[in-house]
């Protein structure tokens, strides 16, 4: 469960103004191949450079459980962090903590997936015990995937099970459905008489990878997010390279991620990374963001993850241009394109 994130503050109407000016920053991660840039970046030197640029200090620090990185950046442990828009939603936004997604990084084209032992069609879940991080994106993918099978969630009962774990609770007998991401997605599916039903790439563009970033942090730190924004653009150019250089950043990346070279490019294969800062300008003004972000947050009050509030409405999203879904006085997730308009403009 992802308890004590998610109280819900009855008063956010802005960001804390009496956030410093610091020097040093944290920065949280966890294993997913669209985040891997940010390891390597560190291990290659463009942390440093681009930190030494603006005058800071940039600390990359790997979390082994994705939620527990969320639950630690929501505890002010770190000062962004690697997360999904919903859980970006769900746990620090609904948790009262404003932060700013400043990368639209990739969607998951492929990357999350539904499992079945024995059964290649997704209608043969219903019944079963489903093995996932619950309250997570995996969650939400399996009540999507639901939906186009007819199915309700009561249909099936799902087991709390962390990202770190997942696999090796998948590999028991009585385990016979599950819902993963990548990497312990793709080793999942190498298990016999294992079949994937559902995938995100028949929902593309609803599950995003965000840099999310402590909005009053932000604030008084402006050059934080400038330096995170180069780290990202000139790493991704890198690993996009079919050149040696290129081949070589991917291959660093993998046995970051403990997968072969091979392994993570099949999984870079399903991941659609937004490589280009305009491209990831046109994806966060588009108001399939907004569409995307209504279905979200929907399914999550639903679940009950805004705990204390009477309506869908109650944790406020704000995008660029102005508009806002939900309370606008009550606003603690934004996404904000400043940076990556930086980015397009070559003003970094």
């Amino acid at each position: 469960m992802l308890a004590g994130a998610l109280l819900l503050m009855s008063c956010s109407k802005g960001p804390d103004t009496g956030a410093e000016q610091r020097k040093e920053f944290s920065i949280g991660w966890s294993i997913y191949a669209g985040w891997m840039p940010w390891p390597y970046a560190q291990q290659a030197g463009i942390v440093k450079k681009w930190a030494d640029k603006y005058g800071i200090k940039i600390n990359v620090v790997q979390v082994n459980d994705y939620v527990e990185s969320v639950n630690q950046y929501t505890a002010g442990r770190f000062d962004g962090v690697t997360v999904t828009n919903m859980d970006a939603l769900t746990i620090p936004a609904a948790g009262g903590k404003d932060s700013s997604a400043i990368i639209v990084g990739d969607y998951s084209n492929g990357n999350d997936g539904i499992l079945l032992k024995g059964a290649n069609q997704l209608s043969a879940i219903k019944g079963q015990q489903v093995y996932l991080v619950e309250l997570s994106v995996s969650h939400y993918l399996l009540a999507r995937g639901l939906q186009t099978a007819g199915l309700k969630p009561t249909d099936v009962r799902t087991v709390n099970t962390s990202d770190a774990d997942i696999v090796g609770a998948f590999g028991s007998p009585q385990a016979k459905a599950a819902v993963a991401w990548n990497p312990q997605l793709s080793v999942m599916k190498d298990q016999p008489g294992v079949a994937q039903v559902f995938s995100s790439a028949q929902i593309p563009g609803e599950i995003l990878d965000l840099m999310v970033v402590d909005t009053a942090t932000l604030k008084a730190n402006p050059n934080l997010g400038k330096a995170l924004t180069g780290i990202w653009y000139e790493t991704v150019s890198l690993m996009q390279r079919q050149d040696a250089e290129g081949k070589a950043a991917r291959a660093a990346m993998a046995k970051l991620a403990g997968a072969t070279p091979d392994s993570f490019d099949s999984q870079l294969s399903t991941t659609h990374l937004y490589a280009d800062p305009k491209s990831a300008l046109t994806a966060t003004t588009a108001p399939a963001l907004v569409k995307t972000m209504t279905q979200v947050r929907d399914f999550s009050f639903s679940m009950g993850l805004f705990k204390g509030a009477s309506s869908a409405d109650a944790v406020g999203i704000a995008f660029p241009g102005g508009k806002t879904l939900g309370d606008p006085q009550r606003v603690t997730l934004r996404f904000d394109d400043s940076f990556m308009k930086l980015a397009a403009d070559g003003k970094l």
